[in-house]
């Protein structure tokens, strides 16, 4: 088994966290059109969270060398500032305050983009996890479709604590993957 497997599982599970999460609010608010919505908010979801850190690796790419010097730093900041954020959004935000637009194609572009810039920031941190780009995508892809799919499911019947706990799950999964990755490149692993 590839020593990279593990770590892109998990960092696969947990940017799909974020659009999981989305994708259970939207299920909750969704009244008609439920399997329409949904396959779209997966399929969307799935395809962003795919393509995002393809461009983040590239950008990491054209640092050069020097880029591998520091990606594991990199990689730790990123993901400890990305899972804290996610952690402290669902702490902090008011449930009750966010309306429920109908599903359009720009509604869901601006979703899709909004839950997939954190895959961008990954993307740069893949070479540290060291598995190829073209499965990293395809696995962070997939996985986000997947539980994007099961989110809108769930929200449609468990309702709205789901989305706050699946942020939570998510940032303490990003941070602890960035905890390993440093922990791993700097020898205290």
């Amino acid at each position: 088994m590839s020593t990279w497997l593990g770590p892109l599982l998990a960092l696969s599970v947990g940017l799909a966290m974020d659009a999981t999460a989305v994708a259970a609010a939207r299920g909750l608010a969704t009244r008609a059109h439920a399997l329409r919505d949904g396959a779209a908010l997966a399929i969307a979801f799935g395809l962003f969270q795919g393509a995002m850190p393809v461009l983040g690796s590239m950008l990491g790419s054209a640092f050069g060398a020097g880029f591998a010097a520091w990606d594991h730093w990199i990689a730790f900041v990123l993901l400890v500032l990305l899972g804290g954020k996610m952690l402290r959004e669902a702490w902090t935000s008011d449930p009750e305050s966010e309306t429920i637009e109908p599903l359009r194609p720009r509604l869901l572009l601006t979703l899709s983009i909004a839950t997939s810039i954190d895959a961008l920031a990954a993307g740069l941190t893949l070479p540290a996890i060291g598995a190829p780009i073209a499965v990293a995508a395809a696995a962070i892809g997939v996985t986000t479709f997947v539980l994007s799919a099961i989110g809108f499911a769930l929200g449609r019947q468990l309702g709205a604590m789901a989305g706050k706990r699946l942020d939570a799950f998510g940032g303490l999964v990003l941070i602890a993957l960035g905890v390993k990755i440093l922990a791993e490149h700097t020898g205290w692993l």
